[in-house]
């Protein structure tokens, strides 16, 4: 499509949505204004080595105001994009509550990412300031800044939960140079709040963006708005985890946090506080009841566990409901976050069998390879639109193949739709590998193994695994008489400083991959050879980091 087509589409759809209610005209920092005024007392607990820190709205309203003052006195202004590379600490909330009053861009970044990528994230976005912790679990984020220092737009780096080197700023120096005369900006709703990057079929992370519209959309859901106290187990860099910041301050709804998971003291925090609700990928929910079980944490006010971000077996949600609360799966992206909803009340074989009912305001369509609808029932590709749908790529280039005519995003997923609005995913189409809630680009991966000497060609699949859903296995093929073990391969993704989750964890070294006669690798052949491998030591096709060593150059 072209670009005068999809702003004729995005206006097209605003003004349905403010129409049918779903928009209120509202920013976000108004909300907050109306949200401190009506919850003042209700407490977030941010838990830092199992430490807790208490803080009421009222609390992070005053601070959120202070650091906004001072971030204003460094020159931030409404549209500006904020890097925050933090965990999820007391600072990173007051910091993104701040970002709002402003009018500014929050650009979070999950803690995961290497070098590269937030060099690349900086640079594209072109990031005014970047927040990041000194050092947290065993990685010293100072040693990376010096590349950083170089990129045109950035004009500081703040240190928060350590000391600040020359050059940079601490957390405690905004906190000194704030002043109370402050008033938030007046900001458009339309306008974009979020950029927030995740991982497609690019090799570079893609950014999306989000608007006050569509993020106050989201967070009105029921899941947001209820009253119970919720385990907030999310990175503050993911999408999900950025939002549960802000609901105890817009909603009044309590919220414990972690800044890390940890199951046996998540268990615990479980019986302590009475938690309602909670959520994630399946390893959350294994562990949680793993630990509940080992050492007896009473875990029953726990009513639902929402389910997503990979595949979900039907087991799973089995599980959750033999522990007395409904597990669901539930559909979204980065891109558009709830497609599907949890319904605590549906019928287990809905809530195990299909990802969900669309929920109120999106719409859904299965298309053909020509977008044409197929019958109700036929499988396609999902195609979807609503609300709090972003409101497209940083790269406008992006969004010339990510949308069709009418304004429906093609979602790169493959199912199909029932006459009662269940949604179930059966398939994927765009190469993408889904490791614990986190999109790995199988091009990036391919690219970076590439690099490597000995490598003449490469293809990266997801292999199911229990845990996780899926890890990064790769095939390659290899020059003349080279060598390669796993091994290896790790020391290669460290040394180009990508993010350990996007690490091959099996290597399968072939003579020659499968391609068909345009030459395109036929992924469909190895992800076969994957799901025929019973185990890591009883495969014979892909090697493990123990077995690297003695699998490295089977198939030459």
């Amino acid at each position: 499509m072209e670009r005068a087509e999809i702003a004729a589409d995005q206006s097209m759809l605003r003004a349905k949505w403010c129409h049918l209610g779903y928009y209120g005209g509202n920013s976000i920092a108004e909300w907050l204004r109306e949200g401190v005024r009506k919850f003042p007392g209700v407490e977030s607990i941010y838990y830092v080595d199992r430490r807790p820190r208490h803080t009421t709205n009222l609390e992070l309203y005053q601070a959120s105001i202070k650091i906004a003052s001072a971030l204003a006195r460094l020159g931030v202004r409404s549209g500006d994009v904020v890097a925050v590379q933090l965990p999820t600490w007391y600072e990173t909330t007051v910091l993104y509550l701040a970002l709002v009053h402003l009018g500014a861009i929050a650009l979070p970044i999950v803690s995961i990412y290497g070098s590269a990528e937030v060099e690349f994230i900086l640079r594209e976005s072109k990031a005014k300031l970047y927040f990041s912790p000194a050092s947290w679990r065993k990685v010293d984020y100072l040693q990376r800044h010096a590349t950083l220092r170089s990129l045109p737009h950035l004009e500081d780096i703040v240190i928060v939960g350590g000391g600040a080197p020359t050059g940079s700023r601490s957390w405690e120096h905004l906190e000194a140079s704030a002043t109370t005369c402050f008033e938030p900006t007046v900001t458009d709703p339309d306008s974009v709040s979020l950029l927030i990057y995740t991982s497609g079929t690019t090799s570079a992370p893609k950014g999306v963006q989000h608007t006050h519209h569509g993020l106050l959309h989201e967070w009105g859901r029921p899941s947001y708005r209820n009253r119970g106290m919720y385990l907030a187990n999310l990175p503050a860099g993911h999408y999900t985890g950025y939002g549960f910041m802000f609901r105890p301050s817009i909603y009044g709804a309590p919220m414990v946090f972690q800044d890390q998971w940890d199951a046996q003291f998540a268990a615990e925090l479980v019986q302590r506080h009475r938690v309602k609700a909670g959520g994630g990928t399946p390893i959350f929910l294994f562990s949680l009841l793993e630990m509940a079980e080992k050492y007896h944490f009473d875990i029953s006010s726990l009513e639902s566990f929402g389910l997503g971000a990979e595949s979900v077996a039907p087991t799973t949600v089995q599980l959750a409901d033999s522990h007395g609360f409904p597990g669901a799966r539930v559909y979204g992206s980065t891109e558009h976050p709830t497609v599907t909803s949890l319904d605590p009340e549906a019928p287990f074989e809905r809530r195990a069998y299909t990802d969900g009912r669309v929920d109120e305001g999106n719409e859904v369509r299965i298309v053909d390879e020509k977008d044409r609808d197929v019958s109700l029932g036929g499988e396609g590709e999902i195609l979807t639109r609503g609300p709090e749908m972003f409101a497209g790529y940083l790269d406008p280039e992006l969004n010339c193949e990510a949308f069709v005519r009418g304004g429906w995003f093609r979602s790169g997923d493959i199912g199909r739709l029932d006459a009662e609005g269940y949604l179930t995913i059966t398939d994927r189409k765009k190469d993408i590998i889904i490791r614990g809630g986190e999109n790995i680009s199988s091009k990036e991966v391919e690219d970076a193994l590439c690099r490597h000497p000995a490598v003449r060609a490469a293809a990266a699949i997801a292999m199911p695994d229990k845990s996780y859903g899926e890890k990064v296995c790769a095939f390659v093929e290899l020059r003349g008489n080279s060598s390669l073990t796993l091994g290896e391969v790790q020391k290669h993704f460290v040394h180009l400083g990508l993010a350990r989750q996007k690490t091959p964890e099996r290597l399968e070294v072939i003579s020659e991959l499968p391609r068909n006669s345009s030459g395109k690798i036929k992924k469909a052949e190895l992800r076969a050879i994957v799901r025929e491998a019973a185990s890591p030591i009883e495969s014979p096709h892909c090697a493990t980091s123990a077995e690297s060593d003695r699998h490295a150059t089977r198939g030459k």
